[in-house]
């Protein structure tokens, strides 16, 4: 199988091999609109637009930033910023459920995408502790994205979707970007968005 590829060509004219993928091929530009045209929820929506991946990280680097009591290191805000670019590079966010339904290849292919993008960005692996704390928030994130942009219950998000955390009452980007609250961003937006804090974050790091 070694033959095999799968090309995408990127905006920035650059080619990216999904299965064997390097820290070169894309731009950051690349990056930030692939995320801002991938949706989160298969693309359902209360809303007149779908939430992007790029508007769910920057909503879970913010909880973390929220959620410390000194301020965050800026790696581990990279870390979280960057923790679905892997989705961004492929274009497509499964369904959590849905996921062990698509086998080890898949798991392998998220996972060279991953490394590459750490690798590229300099993350550090996720330890124990620091993998548990982003769950956490990505999970409390899922929760108030079903509530409050796809339109689930609260009992529903518990007993149906089976997250035990509870829905935010307060939008942490609205603080950040104004707008109104738990509305998705149009893709343009979030793109801008994502790529202001991916080259904030590097400035800061440099």
């Amino acid at each position: 199988m070694s033959h095999v590829r799968a090309w995408v060509r990127l905006p920035s004219g650059k080619r990216l091999d999904l299965l064997s993928p390097t820290p070169f091929d894309w731009d950051d530009e690349d990056l930030a609109l692939g995320l801002a045209r991938t949706y989160r929820w298969g693309g359902h929506s209360a809303w007149p637009l779908p939430l992007s991946v790029a508007q769910h990280s920057l909503t879970v680097m913010l909880l973390r930033r929220h959620w410390a009591k000194a301020p965050l290191d800026p790696v581990i805000e990279l870390r979280e910023l960057m923790h679905d670019a892997d989705e961004g590079l492929l274009g497509f966010d499964c369904i959590s459920v849905l996921k062990p339904f698509l086998g080890e290849g898949f798991r392998s292919l998220a996972a060279r995408l991953e490394a590459a993008v750490f690798l590229r960005y300099g993350l550090p692996a996720w330890t124990s502790d620091e993998k548990r704390i982003h769950k956490r928030a990505d999970r409390v994130a899922a929760a108030t994205e079903a509530l409050h942009v796809v339109g689930w219950q609260r009992e529903e998000i518990l007993q149906t979707l089976k997250i035990r955390y509870k829905p935010m009452d307060k939008d942490v980007l609205q603080a950040v970007y104004g707008g109104n609250e738990w509305e998705p961003w149009p893709p343009a937006v979030a793109a801008e968005r994502f790529l202001v804090e991916l080259q904030r974050l590097k400035q800061v790091l440099a």
